[in-house]
């Protein structure tokens, strides 16, 4: 769905775990790595988009993980002029998204990144919390970064008292 300045609506997932390490994955094919994400249907509540786009695109069901956060307002980024199509109508110049973050509340072995026909992504891993906003594409680098800063508060007050700080990423999880 696109709104009447041109913008996706869209929603975001933030998904960590219990050592406050946040989920990255790799787009099927390419070498960028993003966080889950997807467009809001007509008609289609943005939390109700976020758990769809949570379980195509990493295989998790609500009772899979907690919601500690919503981002207040919409985030937006443009595209580049070269990724804008022109030729589709509505015109989309970007992306305007509500960005969540969860908790997995289920073992990490319930992530399955091939529960559609079309996955879209090949791996995955767990990585530093502000890991994302570096490695990201350079143009959602800015609402990655507001994004992080705004819902960190709620991560800080729902870790749990048993979590330890984790020191590298755990690679080697592929769907």
């Amino acid at each position: 769905m696109i709104d009447s300045d041109g913008y996706r609506l869209n929603v975001g997932i933030i998904l960590c775990n219990d050592d406050g390490r946040v989920f990255w994955a790799r787009r099927v094919g390419m070498r960028s790595w993003q966080f889950p994400q997807g467009g809001i249907k007509a008609n289609e509540e943005p939390e109700a988009a976020m758990f769809r786009e949570l379980y195509e695109e990493v295989g998790l069901r609500c009772r899979d993980v907690k919601i500690i956060g919503r981002t207040r307002d919409w985030l937006r980024y443009e595209l580049p002029e070269r990724y804008i199509r022109r030729h589709s109508l509505p015109l989309c110049i970007g992306q305007k998204q509500l960005w969540y973050m969860l908790r997995l509340a289920a073992s990490e072995s319930r992530i399955r990144l091939n529960r559609t026909p079309k996955p879209e992504f090949d791996h995955w891993c767990w990585v530093d919390y502000w890991r994302p906003v570096a490695d990201v594409v350079y143009f959602k680098r800015q609402v990655y970064r507001q994004a992080l800063t705004e819902l960190g508060d709620f991560l800080a007050s729902a870790k749990p008292s048993s979590a330890a700080p984790a020191a590298r990423a755990s690679f080697g999880q592929k769907g």
